[in-house]
C-alpha cells in the first residue's frame, strides 16, 4: 500500500510541476483563477501534511511568489513520503478545518484527499489554460504511466 502511495505523490508532484511550468511560461495569458488555483493546489497539500504533523500550515487561498512554487511543490512531496514511509497510515488524527470544525480521519485517507484533491484542481486549470489560449497538459494518470 505504501508503495501505491508513494507513486500516487510522485505522479502528484510530477504534474504539479508541469503546471508551474506552463503556467510560468505563459504568465502574461494566464488569469488570476489560474494563479489562485495552482497556490491552492499546492497550499492544499502542505495543509495536509501539516495537519497529520500538527505544524504550522499555510492559509487555503494564499498567494505565494510565483518563483517560490517550485520550492513548495517539491518540499510538500518530500514531506508527504516522509510521512508515508514513517508513520502508521491507519492512525487517526484529530484537526481543524479551514472553518474550524473539529474532524478526525486516518492519515491514509488525509494524504488520499490531497492527492484526489490536486488531480480535481490541475483539470480545472487544464480547462482556463484552453480558455486562454494556452495547449492544456495531459495530466492522466495513464499518460504518466505510459
Amino acid at each position: 500500500m505504501k508503495e501505491k502511495l508513494i507513486d500516487l505523490f510522485e505522479y502528484t508532484y510530477h504534474f504539479n510541476k508541469e503546471m508551474i511550468q506552463i503556467i510560468s511560461e505563459n504568465i502574461t495569458k494566464v488569469d488570476e483563477k489560474t494563479i489562485s488555483l495552482i497556490n491552492h493546489t499546492l497550499n492544499a497539500q502542505q495543509i495536509w501534511n501539516s495537519r497529520i504533523l500538527d505544524e504550522k500550515s499555510f492559509e487555503v487561498w494564499q498567494t505565494n511568489p510565483l518563483e517560490s512554487l517550485e520550492d513548495i511543490n517539491h518540499q510538500n512531496f518530500l514531506k508527504s513520503i516522509d510521512i508515508i514511509d514513517k508513520l502508521d497510515l491507519d492512525q487517526r488524527k484529530e484537526y481543524h478545518n479551514s472553518r474550524g470544525t473539529k474532524f478526525e480521519n486516518s492519515i491514509f485517507e488525509m494524504l488520499f484527499h490531497a492527492i484526489n484533491h490536486s488531480t480535481y484542481h490541475r483539470g480545472q486549470i487544464n480547462s482556463l489554460l484552453k480558455q486562454n489560449g494556452i495547449e492544456p497538459l495531459l495530466t492522466d494518470y495513464i499518460f504518466y504511466k505510459r
